[in-house]
């Protein structure tokens, strides 16, 4: 501490002298140049002592400031103002009442001049980081009138420096990484400090740098700050992280210079150094033998001091598994080696097992220590003997039987051992969920089975049924097998028409014609194929109207012997055949071809096979026939219908207008005179019983249609109505009293009731 006061100290009274040898400059040098200025120029006293009476020299004026460029310490902490400088003008002789005017940038606060002598101090202590310059206007003015005498002139005070600023790192503190192993030298990271004191004067900004802690791993640049590693063989698996402190000093390093650090984290990042090491050099592990095929059987680990991708690690199986037995798989969470079985142990076929197994990296980079980047290990399996159900000869049986063997035949033989050393008797069973019907028996002792109901190879060809495998000394050891059985074909079936055929025979065919192609069909499968023999029964061979042909494709062509088939005459044939297959022996079967005469066209295409159909014209169908006859009954119905309306055409009977058609009802008290008063009734006085004129003939009735019978009492006239007389008789119930007055009209008189 007290040699940075001496530092401090020693700058300071430095600075002092650098200014005091400014001003003394300036202040003797101002005489000088003012006399030469004022020889050179002349001045008023001069050049009235030169001039005559009268007489008066015109000259221009010239502008006198006598001064340097000025400079202010910055930070100055004096008890009273520092002096920066002084003005001083040619005007200024002495005799002469003039006075100096400052402006500009902090005049009157920061700075102040003397008036009457022109001496500039500062009246504030100064800062160049926060202002490093001020620009002022002096002026010389009259001071009895202040009229500037000369125009204002600009001038400079620049704050000097000092080394009052430390180096700051402003991004620090720092984390960077580098490989591992990495060679001495290696840049790892680079730092950078700033200082505010002034670049160009002096050495306030001029930083150097060291390392104060992180030795001997690392090393700093002291120019360039480069943080670089020196340390040879740096291991993460030793050590993965470092703090370095680095420290920047200003002034060159020298000695009263200011001084900042900053933290770096150097991390070291893995390479893949380290082999895949395992645990333990022997691994034991007891497996039952009825361990699954795909089950674990044990777990090794080849540990890596590496990280992440350079730790990761594969296993393989090098020695011996000659059976393949066993595989080995990586655990990507664990980076275990998991033992899994291939195949299914036997406990009595090998009891042991000596593999060697090898860890090796995935990612195998060249290592500074040269080694191999993988380890082996030795697994020693103990197969445990375990109570094993018996085993089958074969998984599946395939057995042959034919379809006409007798109950009780033989079909075949299965055969299961118990695997196990005590060798356990075995004894068969067949489940019958896979035989319900129950068509096969096993022998318990020696696993043949038997045929207990026929076979049909028709119904079924193939049965599939399972058989059980148990121990005797223990009932929950039990195998079981598939048994596969096919019914082999015998010749069993006799051929049949392949289909309920319908033969037509045009009766204007030609001799010859095909009248129907026969097939047959077998339900039997003899390996050799089909092949039929058609012929016609005994007593057919002679007929005169079919015959039949070969085709020689399991097929016969029906002919017709002649051209005289007629539907009048016959018109059904029975045609039975004989067909025989080629079996051993060869089966037969009659069957009937059914033949209709039928009538066609010319071009072959059956109209009709029924008889009374001959009668119609050759060459009109019998659509067209029906739409003649359903022609001629619409014309039959449209006659009667115009028949029937002229009948019911009305006529006027009475009174030709309609609107005096009425009906009129006349009650008769009095009894009349029988015959004679039936004779002279009058029907135009029950037209109008009330007339005054009395009877009035009408002109439009006949004269012997004017009078009615008198009637008699307590019967009514129901008026005329134009109707048929059955119709009116049905409706109104008329049976006496009526009488025809006019064509289709009639009078009916009811008898009240009594």
């Amino acid at each position: 501490m007290p040699v940075r006061s001496k530092e401090m100290l020693m700058d300071l009274w430095m600075s002092l002298l650098l200014v005091w040898i400014t001003c003394v400059s300036s202040a003797s040098m101002t005489p000088i140049i003012g006399q030469s200025r004022s020889t050179q120029t002349g001045g008023p006293a001069a050049v009235a002592s030169g001039l005559g009476e009268g007489q008066r020299l015109l000259s221009r004026a010239k502008r006198g400031w006598v001064w340097n460029q000025m400079f202010v310490l910055e930070e100055f902490s004096g008890r009273d103002p520092i002096l920066v400088g002084r003005l001083h003008t040619d005007l200024d002789v002495g005799n002469k009442n003039i006075k100096y005017v400052l402006s500009g940038e902090g005049a009157g606060t920061i700075f102040a001049i003397n008036e009457l002598t022109g001496d500039i101090h500062a009246m504030k202590r100064l800062d160049r980081e926060e202002k490093a310059e001020y620009t002022l206007k002096a002026q010389v003015v009259d001071a009895d009138n202040n009229e500037p005498l000369e125009p204002p002139s600009e001038f400079i005070i620049k704050v000097q420096d000092i080394n009052d600023n430390p180096p700051q790192f402003i991004e620090g503190p720092y984390h960077a990484s580098v490989p591992e192993m990495s060679a001495v030298g290696t840049p790892v990271t680079r730092v950078t400090a700033t200082d505010a004191d002034d670049p160009v004067y002096g050495n306030s900004a001029k930083l150097v740098y060291s390392i104060l802690d992180g030795q001997p791993y690392f090393s700093v640049d002291p120019n360039t700050a480069t943080i670089k590693i020196a340390l040879h063989g740096m291991d993460r698996e030793m050590r993965e992280e470092y703090l370095v402190v680095i420290q920047a000093k200003d002034m060159g390093g020298h000695m009263g210079g200011l001084s900042g650090t900053t933290t770096v984290t150097v991390t070291l990042t893995d390479i893949n150094d380290n082999p895949p090491k395992f645990s333990k050099s022997l691994y034991e592990f007891v497996i039952p033998e009825d361990r699954t095929v795909g089950e674990v059987g044990g777990r090794v680990k080849a540990n890596d001091r590496d990280i992440g991708e350079n730790a990761k690690s594969t296993y393989n199986i090098i020695e011996g598994d000659d059976q393949g037995s066993f595989e080995i798989i990586t655990d990507t969470q664990t980076q275990e080696g998991i033992l899994r079985l291939k195949k299914p142990l036997d406990y009595e076929n090998k009891r042991t097992f000596t593999l060697k197994v090898e860890a090796t990296n995935i990612r195998a980079e060249p290592s500074p220590s040269g080694g191999p980047f993988k380890d082996t290990a030795t697994v020693k399996i103990t197969v445990e003997d375990t109570d094993e159900p018996p085993v089958f000869s074969k998984p599946m049986y395939l057995l042959e039987v034919k379809e006409n063997a007798p109950i009780n035949t033989v079909i075949g033989t299965v055969t299961a051992r118990d695997p196990d050393a005590s060798g356990s008797l075995v004894r068969y069973f067949i489940d019958r969920h896979t035989d319900l019907e129950r068509q096969f028996n096993i022998n318990v002792d020696d696993g043949k089975i038997t045929l207990a109901k026929a076979l049909d190879r028709e119904t079924d060809t193939w049965h599939n049924i399972t058989v059980t495998a148990t121990e005797v000394r223990n009932h929950s050891q039990i195998s079981r097998a598939n048994v596969a059985i096919r019914v082999m074909d015998i010749n069993d079936n006799a051929p049949e028409f392949a289909d309920e055929y319908d033969a037509v025979l045009c009766e204007n065919g030609k001799p010859g014609q095909v009248v129907q192609i026969v097939s047959a069909v077998d339900k039997d499968d003899p390996i050799q194929g089909h092949y039929f023999d058609y012929r016609l029964v005994p007593e057919m061979l002679n007929n005169p109207n079919f015959t039949i042909k070969n085709n020689q494709d399991n097929t016969i062509s029906i002919l017709a012997k002649h051209d005289t088939f007629r539907r009048q005459k016959q018109k059904l044939y029975y045609l039975p055949i004989i067909v025989t297959d080629n079996g051993n022996p060869p089966m037969s079967s009659t069957n009937t071809l059914t033949i209709r005469v039928c009538g066609c066209s010319k071009e072959g295409i059956v109209g009709s096979c029924n008889a009374e159909a001959s009668v119609l014209p050759i060459g009109l169908s019998m659509g067209a026939l029906i739409a003649i006859l359903a022609c001629i009954i619409l014309l039959l119905v449209i006659v009667v219908l115009f028949v029937t309306l002229r009948r019911h055409k009305n006529e006027p009977l009475i009174i030709k207008d309609d609107e005096d058609v009425r009906e009129n009802i006349i009650r008769y008290d009095d009894e009349g005179g029988g015959e004679e008063d039936t004779e002279a009734f009058d029907i135009a006085t029950l037209q109008n019983p009330d007339g005054i004129n009395g009877y009035l003939p009408r002109k439009d009735i006949k004269p012997d249609l004017q009078f009615m019978p008198r009637l008699p009492n307590d019967w009514i006239l129901l008026g005329s109505l134009k109707l048929e007389w059955t119709t009116f008789s049905m409706i109104h119930g008329c049976q006496a009293g009526l009488r025809k007055l006019q064509r289709d009209s009639y009078c009916c008189l009811l008898k009240p009731p009594s």
